[in-house]
């Protein structure tokens, strides 16, 4: 019996090309929904770490017994990054307890100049929410961390753009 036919192994090279073309529409089309994924975790981490420095600067304030400060390395913006101090009532010393680094693609808005908890947990004065984004533009990835009146940060959703 004579054989009609012989089977090469591999791939042609349109087979290949076939292969690549379908490859990179599928690419593409994830693409989009991909990086919408990257901006939610990303603001998702940018304010994590901004309720866990809130967080932390209430509880050492209340074990250590004095002020504790939460202050933005640069006086303008938040997303520079911050650092939680205090003042060492032996030698008047600042001593720093966290220093935050900046933000990558976060804007951090709103917000307090500073924030100084009291040895009580408390904060001194009622500060403005913090409105964190990826954007300067408002999009549906935004959080609001709020300090409640007791000193706990609470995350939300903004309301219509604003932190309420």
């Amino acid at each position: 019996m004579k054989r009609l036919y012989t089977i090469t192994p591999g791939f042609t090279l349109v087979e290949l090309l076939v292969s690549v073309v379908v490859l990179g529409i599928l690419a593409s089309l994830g693409t989009s929904g991909f990086q919408s994924l990257i901006q939610s975790q990303r603001s998702k981490n940018a304010s994590f770490e901004m309720l866990s420095s809130l967080s932390l600067a209430r509880s050492e304030a209340i074990k250590r017994n004095n002020f504790v400060t939460l202050t933005p390395t640069d006086s303008t913006n938040w997303g520079k990054g911050w650092a939680i101090t205090y003042i060492d009532a032996i030698t008047s010393d600042t001593k720093t307890i966290k220093s935050q680094s900046e933000l990558k693609k976060i804007v951090i808005s709103q917000g307090s100049n500073t924030i100084v908890y009291a040895p009580t947990g408390r904060v001194q004065a009622s500060p403005l929410p913090f409105l964190l984004d990826v954007s300067t533009n408002l999009t549906e990835n935004a959080r609001c961390i709020k300090i409640e009146l007791s000193g706990m940060p609470r995350v939300k959703k903004p309301v219509n753009g604003a932190c309420v």
